[in-house]
């Protein structure tokens, strides 16, 4: 949006923005429920819960979100991020989801892992209402993409066997082993339409520009005009054999989404939480980890579409984290999945011409629609093309760039994001995130950041004019000292309307982190007026070439020179000292002969020596001896 917009112009999701933009946001939702109606499907499936659940999520954080936040083009509702932590928590409470059919066991899991949920959205509320939205600032950038890579990966690695037509479990690093024998073992006809379909989500973005209005269809909406007319040419609703190479074969409707076979039916499975799991000491494991990495999520795809906004409109963070509390609270009170703010949903909305919240809203009235008047269509839906869009939506996640994206940014950055990765895959997202955290400051203290500037950002505040200030920042800017960083910034400059420079040309270190942040608070000030500069990391040694790698103080290496003459020719080496940066040096005499010491940059000593070959030793004798020293600053330590 052109900056000279009026705050008139700027769309707004109250009752006459309903009717204002009602075009625009109803067509929006239109096409987000079309890509959002086999996701939710496909999240549920992959969670270990009902299908209809991730439809009741979608529903009600349509529904019920837009009241509270004032985000206004996030679309609310399952996201393939939380499903390894849903269909953990799932396991851990016996169930194995849709793997060996829906049993009591796996009703049990899923009625313990909703009354998780309901707490872990009360916690989100209270979270929200104590200012919390600011989690997000915490957690090292690197450490956040190591994590959705490997939620990607353990994607990937869970509906392989969907895809093939295989009944498969275990840990994620026991099934990647595995995927050779999933191919062998697979079913040739499930099998066609999970390839397919995976061939269409990957070539039908790339092919876009040749398609013209086509390119409009969503890619998941592609797969399902191919996959469920394939489903039927293959008698899925019927149990039957065939028989290929030799080898029998069984299909059925176990292959199919199960969904409600009545109109309204999905109110029928409406289930509720089963709480007295809450007295186990391992629900709280699940809480906290639904919590953190739930809200963790939500912050920054709001955050992220937040850049994407044409009107550059900013949510308030605290805000949204309580209306997605409320929305998990309802959702899990009636056997929904967990929600986030869903990035790609999101941008997915604004690409479609959405101008407020009320696209969510929509897109909610689509699914409720389809799902409580249409169900039995919806039961045509195979498994395997579901399985197909949730490993694009996994390589999405763990894309190779990611890697490429990273290493440009800084090794050490690199080694983080890798590390995080494997131990998730190893272990759990909770000790992969730990583990990444550990390493990152393990990193920051190897590079000379003191133990006690790791937490605490050691700054001083400075009024250059009525409407300027400066902050002086020592010592280090790192992830784990930038939320009091952040709120001093916050203080001065958006709360008192005060132009401010960030001068950190007397640190030891700043981070990738907050080298990102940095720049997401200059976009702040902007939006509100203001100016911000930070001033001096042209005297900090960046780690690549990258505009957000690591910065460090290096030592300054600098060149001694000693020369020794004849004294008689000292005043016309003396007069030509100044051209090489030499204003100060020494003179030490003895007898006829005379030593000059200088200590220079190493560039000024190369040119000093040329000049010594060149126009002093051709007429007399004499020597240099050169060696190199660091040169050590004082720090003021007042701040």
């Amino acid at each position: 949006m052109p900056s000279d917009k009026l705050a008139s112009d700027i769309p707004h999701g109250n009752s006459a923005g309903f009717l204002k933009y009602f075009q625009y946001d109803f067509n929006s939702g239109f096409l987000v429920f079309l890509i959002a109606l086999p996701l939710c499907l496909g999240i549920s499936l992959a969670c270990g819960f009902p299908p209809i659940a991730g439809i009741f999520t979608a529903i009600i954080g349509a529904v019920v979100t837009p009241l509270i936040s004032n985000s206004e083009l996030t679309i609310k509702g399952p996201a393939a991020g939380l499903i390894v932590i849903a269909i953990g928590c799932v396991q851990d409470f016996g169930g194995d989801g849709m793997t060996g059919g829906w049993t009591e066991s796996d009703i049990a899991a899923y009625r313990a892992a909703i009354a998780v949920g309901v707490v872990a959205g009360a916690i989100q509320i209270v979270f929200g209402l104590f200012r919390g939205g600011i989690l997000g600032e915490f957690f090292p950038v690197s450490v956040v993409h190591g994590m959705l890579a490997a939620i990607g990966v353990i994607i990937i690695v869970k509906q392989i066997p969907f895809a093939l037509g295989v009944s498969a479990g275990g840990e994620p690093m026991e099934m990647l082993r595995e995927i050779p024998h999933y191919l062998m073992e697979a079913n040739p006809a499930i099998a066609a339409i999970g390839v397919v379909s995976l061939l269409i989500m990957f070539l039908w973005p790339l092919m876009a520009a040749r398609l013209g209005v086509l390119k409009k269809i969503p890619a998941p909406v592609v797969v399902l005009l191919f996959a469920v007319p394939m489903a039927m040419a293959f008698d899925l609703l019927h149990e039957h054999s065939y028989t290929l190479q030799g080898h029998k074969y069984q299909l059925s409707e176990q292959y199919l989404v199960k969904m409600p076979d009545k109109v309204f039916g999905m109110f029928n499975d409406i289930t509720f939480p089963e709480f007295a799991v809450l007295v186990q000491p391992k629900a709280w494991k699940w809480i906290l980890m639904f919590f953190i990495i739930g809200s963790l999520e939500s912050v920054l795809s709001a955050k992220a579409i937040d850049l994407l906004d044409p009107w550059k409109r900013k949510t308030k963070m605290n805000r949204d984290l309580i209306a997605i509390g409320v929305g998990n609270l309802c959702a899990s009170m009636v056997g929904g999945l967990p929600m986030i703010s869903e990035i790609v949903r999101s941008k997915a909305n604004i690409d479609n011409g959405a101008r407020t919240r009320f696209a969510n809203f929509w897109h909610g009235v689509f699914l409720l629609a389809c799902v409580a008047l249409i169900p039995f269509y919806l039961h045509r839906i195979p498994l395997a093309a579901l399985a197909a869009m949730l490993i694009y939506t996994g390589y999405r996640l763990a894309h190779p760039n990611e890697f490429i994206h990273v290493y440009r940014i800084g090794k050490e950055q690199l080694a983080i994001f890798v590390t995080t990765l494997v131990v998730v895959l190893a272990t759990d997202l909770l000790v992969g995130v730990a583990v990444g955290i550990l390493l990152k400051m393990v990193i920051h203290l190897a590079n000379g950041v003191s133990l006690r500037s790791l937490f605490k950002p050691y700054i001083e505040v400075q009024e250059i004019n009525d409407d300027t200030s400066v902050i002086l920042a020592r010592e280090s800017a790192v992830f784990s000292n930038w939320l009091p960083f952040r709120r001093q910034i916050e203080q001065i400059g958006l709360v008192q309307k005060r132009n401010l420079v960030i001068d950190v040309s007397g640190t030891k270190l700043i981070d990738h982190s907050v080298m990102e942040k940095l720049e997401e608070v200059q976009r702040d000030f902007e939006q509100e007026g203001l100016t911000f500069e930070v001033r001096g990391l042209n005297q900090l040694e960046s780690f690549s070439d990258n505009v957000h790698a690591t910065r460090k103080r290096r030592p300054k290496i600098m060149r001694r020179v000693a020369f020794t003459m004849e004294s008689e020719h000292f005043p016309r080496i003396e007069e030509r000292l100044p051209e090489f940066g030499a204003s100060t040096f020494s003179v030490v005499p003895s007898k006829s002969l005379i030593r000059i010491e200088l200590i220079v940059s190493p560039q000024t000593c190369e040119n000093f020596l040329d000049f010594i070959r060149r126009d002093v030793l051709t007429e007399q004798n004499g020597h240099a001896c050169v060696d190199s020293i660091e040169i050590v600053q004082h720090e003021s330590r007042d701040a």
